[in-house]
């Protein structure tokens, strides 16, 4: 599904408990964001956190690591989703 945000056009590519919100995503997204290619939002105790991934596979925010970041630093079965930008 094709999202169109203030920041750019993305790719939802997986929305687990529905916790993808466009006004929240808004709020919290700043320029740093911009340099990634995968943008991982999970959702726990109504708090938004973001974190990007690249494509670069010598980079430590490689997005083969998105299972890892998501099984390691979020809560058990937290609402979680992972947008891909579209360039």
């Amino acid at each position: 599904m094709l999202i169109e945000t203030q920041f750019g056009n993305f790719e939802l590519i997986h929305n687990t408990k529905d916790a993808f919100d466009i006004a929240k995503f808004n709020a919290r997204y700043v320029d740093t964001f911009d340099r990634f290619d995968y943008i991982v939002g999970d959702v726990a105790s109504e708090l938004l956190r973001l974190k990007g991934f690249v494509l670069d596979p010598k980079d430590k925010n490689y997005f083969k690591y998105i299972p890892d970041y998501l099984n390691e630093s979020c809560n058990y079965q937290c609402g979680y989703y992972i947008l891909k930008r579209v360039k």
